[in-house]
């Protein structure tokens, strides 16, 4: 295996910490959350007084001003633990980002500390029932009416939504300007008209709360205002390419992941009088993936120091979006079939990774569009 050297002995011993918070406070508990569809609020409480939440965030706004590889960590760790429930990387890492890039000094003062101690749960609001990867075409509404915005219209898909106090909300504020008219709202819990609907029922990431958001004629203050109006598409096009990097990260983690328990099972399983491990076709089956993952990691990695360099572009980080999705979910398949019968039981990881792995594929721009983009920086344009 090609060793990884991106990793300081400071952020291998912020791995072992939050190992054993995990341990704590997660994985005794995952499972009753899948059962009921949403984690506990508590656990948000105790990531945020344990300094797991916005790790990123300056210092003066309750981070702890770390470099983005402490958030690789912990995303690596949920993934290869298959803690798909839990939505720290949403919260911590777009949502407060967006904030300290666009937002004002009283709006980062006042909401970054509430995200970093898990006060408050963030979310972010782009998807519609007619608009998903397309955020062109999205009908929520905001209208300039004296000493605010008038807000309405309807969201789903979104994680966190459930216990989500503050939403980042992606609404028309010019409808007849297309993309250019679209701006970003921050939206508190309990401003009036606005609603938390049904907790979505998914194949898989149970236990991860994915709600509808419906805002029916929310005056939603001037001061609440994201960036510049207007701005939002093209806000929105910049940190995308951070988004799509952290599912490459966790579908190459995840990936991984169910390599590594598939090779304890082969081990301990017999068939025919010996272990399924012995048999040429586990074992080049495995080897072929192995190597897959491993060529995935050493791109991923690549994508990264070039994001801590901000020179990740938007092709590029499609290209890892697209490619570690397929192969994440190539994995899970191959890796289900050699577990035989107990593959396809729930009480197996690899089974609830199985049912995690296929939304990687549409989340954050659907693979099709992933493609897309790539050929547009190839110079291919759409007649």
């Amino acid at each position: 295996m090609i060793a990884r050297t991106l990793f300081s002995a400071d952020h291998e011993a912020f791995r072992d910490s939050f190992q054993r918070f995990m341990e704590r406070e997660i994985a005794p508990f995952h499972a009753q959350w899948e059962d009921q569809g949403y984690v506990d609020r508590a656990v948000w409480n105790k990531a945020g007084a344990n300094g797991f939440l916005c790790m990123t965030m300056p210092e003066e706004y309750g981070g702890a001003g770390a470099d983005k590889l402490f958030a690789i960590v912990q995303m690596e760790a949920l993934a290869r633990g298959g803690f798909s429930g839990i939505g720290y990387s949403l919260h911590s890492e777009i949502v407060a980002p967006y904030i300290l890039h666009y937002g004002s000094e009283a709006q980062k003062a006042k909401y970054l500390p509430k995200l970093a101690s898990g006060e408050m749960v963030g979310a972010i609001a782009m998807s519609e029932p007619a608009a998903g990867s397309d955020l062109q075409g999205i009908k929520s509404t905001a209208l300039h009416r004296g000493d605010h915005y008038l807000l309405n219209g309807s969201k789903t898909f979104i994680t966190n939504g459930w216990h989500a106090d503050l939403v980042i909300v992606v609404a028309k504020t010019q409808p007849d300007a297309g993309a250019k008219g679209t701006s970003l709202l921050l939206v508190e819990r309990g401003m009036p008209g606005f609603e938390t609907g049904q907790r979505l029922k998914k194949v898989g990431m149970k236990a991860q709360d994915t709600s509808e958001l419906f805002f029916n004629d929310v005056k939603v203050p001037l001061g609440n205002l994201l960036g510049a109006e207007n701005s939002g598409f093209v806000s929105l096009m910049q940190q995308l390419p951070w988004e799509r990097l952290q599912i490459a990260v966790t579908a190459v983690a995840s990936a991984q992941a169910a390599i590594d328990w598939t090779l304890a099972y082969v081990k301990d399983r017999k068939a025919f009088g010996q272990t399924v491990a012995a048999f040429q076709n586990t074992r080049f089956t495995l080897a072929e993936l192995q190597t897959e993952v491993q060529v995935a990691r050493v791109f991923v990695d690549r994508c990264i120091e070039l994001m801590l360099k901000d020179e990740l572009d938007t092709a590029t980080a499609s290209m890892a979006k697209y490619w570690t999705t397929d192969l994440q979910c190539k994995v899970m398949d191959e890796c289900v079939q050699l577990h035989g019968g107990y593959g396809y039981m729930w009480e197996y990881a690899i089974a609830r990774a199985y049912a995690d792995a296929r939304v990687q594929r549409i989340y954050g721009g659907t693979n099709e569009i992933m493609k897309e983009v790539i050929a547009r920086a190839m110079g291919l344009a759409a007649r």
